[in-house]
């Protein structure tokens, strides 16, 4: 009978490395982790601390330092700081030298609701609690705050997010009734009534042009109350 030695070397080769892969994993697995480290990804302005962060995990597993990571799942880890009313969102990972790193997302607030319950509106339209550790600075929203109304202002409050003017001038949002706001700016002391939220884009194109114009000619003081209500009209009362 013939031996075949290239099957035999293979085989043994096979065996080989399965045996270190064993070795490898069940050593890997062995290993406790050596570190805890949270990462706040984007906006530093910290709603939520890492210590905060660490207190939410012990309350739960105790010191993560110096536990194998066999016994780590790292998706209930994930959950956990995602229960959190600050976080958006949680990612949790394991390095090669036995890390265990959270990149954390905060919350990210855009206006601050001052009615008969206090709290932040945040980028997604979602109520928001207020924060020990940091106050944001948004525009304020005062008024009849009903849910059609808070619709209504997270749309104001996109739009202006997402113009560099209206976000650096204007500082707050009156609800005067469904379909009726007002907005106040930082410098001036006219309000500006913008009406319901239909036409955005033409009412504040139809104001930043007034604006131009009244702050060249030295006249934005002479105005108590700017109408956007009317169709492609900027309608003003003076003082």
């Amino acid at each position: 009978m013939r031996i075949n030695w290239n099957y035999i070397k293979i085989l043994s080769l096979v065996i080989v490395i399965t045996g270190l892969y064993a070795f490898s994993n069940q050593r890997n697995s062995s290993k406790k982790v050596s570190e805890f480290k949270v990462e706040f990804v984007g906006d530093q302005n910290l709603y939520l601390t890492e210590g905060t962060v660490n207190k939410l995990l012990i309350q739960k597993y105790g010191r993560l330092e110096n536990v194998p990571k066999e016994k780590l799942v790292l998706n209930t880890v994930e959950e956990v700081i995602q229960a959190n009313e600050m976080v958006k969102s949680a990612q949790v990972y394991l390095t090669v030298d036995g890390k265990l790193t959270s990149k954390i997302v905060q919350r990210k607030p855009i206006g601050r609701i001052e009615g008969n319950d206090k709290f932040y509106l945040d980028d997604e339209g979602k109520r928001m609690p207020f924060s020990k550790n940091h106050s944001a600075r948004v525009p304020i929203i005062t008024g009849e705050i009903t849910g059609k109304s808070l619709e209504d202002v997270y749309v104001i409050l996109e739009y202006i997010n997402k113009d560099s003017f209206l976000r650096k001038n204007v500082i707050g949002i009156h609800v005067e009734r469904e379909n009726s706001y007002q907005l106040k700016f930082r410098l001036n002391q006219f309000v500006v009534n913008l009406g319901g939220i239909e036409n955005l884009n033409e009412k504040f194109s139809n104001f930043k042009a007034f604006y131009t114009k009244a702050n060249k000619d030295k006249t934005l003081e002479n105005f108590a109350v700017v109408s956007l209500e009317f169709n492609n009209q900027v309608v003003c009362t003076k003082i």
